[in-house]
């Protein structure tokens, strides 16, 4: 099983400016849980219990979330509230919590590897909060979880088909579908934020993915883009070229909560299933 996962949350949320200049945008709520909480619960079912956030100076509030308020507790005891602080609850009994400080932002690549001392050479998930995704079923994550149970010594990367319009804004495969499974695609090349042009398909990566330690080795030696960040698709990709990385096209529904339009996308369709 998986037992460690990180998450990259050290972003200024510059998109959501002005709220994110003291609300860590990973605290804002989709109804009445913020999305940092979604994405715990997510790992949390499939069993992982190492939890490695990799924050900045500047968002503490998300290491606050998780401390206990003992006045706050006593205040809702003995009301119909008393309930509401559980999920907090029961994710900081049963599991290790761990805060990693990524000083500058030099892409999700070197997110990852800021975890590097606290994942040590065992497999681990990655999951960003931003991309809120929901199933009914099985999470995504366990679905992936399944797929790299089958395929151990593989990193496991979760795909959706996108507009291809839209695929300047993502990490993009190439690769080929299994004869068993038509959601399962053995990647033999990846592109980071391709033109129309460039693009070799429609399966955008999204913020879901089942790493190998062996990725830290390879980010160690990858070199920063034109913007000056590493990037976990060129790390994948090397990977990926020594038949080392396979995408899944999960089931269910990913919501983008990274844009105002997103994030009110998510609101309205969680209001609906409440």
């Amino acid at each position: 099983m998986i037992k460690h996962c990180l998450f990259p949350v050290a972003g200024f949320g510059t998109r959501f400016l002005p709220v994110t200049k003291t609300v860590p945008k990973e605290l804002l709520p989709i109804l009445d849980k913020p999305l940092i909480q979604y994405a715990i619960d997510e790992v949390y079912e499939c069993g992982t219990t190492e939890l490695i956030l990799v924050i900045n100076e500047f968002k503490l509030a998300i290491k606050n979330y998780f401390e206990p308020f003992p006045y706050l507790s006593s205040l809702i005891s003995d009301t119909p509230k008393k309930t509401k602080l559980e999920c907090i609850d029961n994710i900081v009994q049963n599991c290790n919590l761990s805060f990693v400080n990524q000083s500058e932002m030099l892409g999700l690549g070197h997110a990852i590897l800021q975890g590097k001392k606290s994942i040590g050479n065992n497999p681990f998930a990655v999951v960003l909060p931003d991309d809120l995704c929901y199933n009914n079923n099985l999470s995504v994550l366990r679905q992936m979880q399944e797929v790299y149970l089958k395929n151990q010594e593989k990193c496991v990367v979760a795909v959706e088909e996108i507009d291809i319009s839209e695929v300047s804004k993502y990490g993009v495969i190439s690769g080929k579908s299994s004869s068993s499974n038509k959601r399962i695609f053995y990647v033999d090349d990846m592109i980071e934020k391709p033109t129309v042009n460039q693009a070799p398909s429609n399966l955008a990566i999204i913020g879901r993915y089942i790493l190998t330690p062996e990725i830290f080795e390879v980010l160690d030696k990858t070199r920063p883009d034109k913007n000056g960040e590493i990037q976990i698709t060129n790390a994948l990709r090397e990977l990926a070229k020594q038949g080392k990385v396979i995408a899944y096209k999960f089931e269910g529904k990913r919501i983008d909560c990274g844009s105002v339009k997103g994030y009110i996308e998510g609101n309205v369709f969680f209001s609906k299933l409440s």
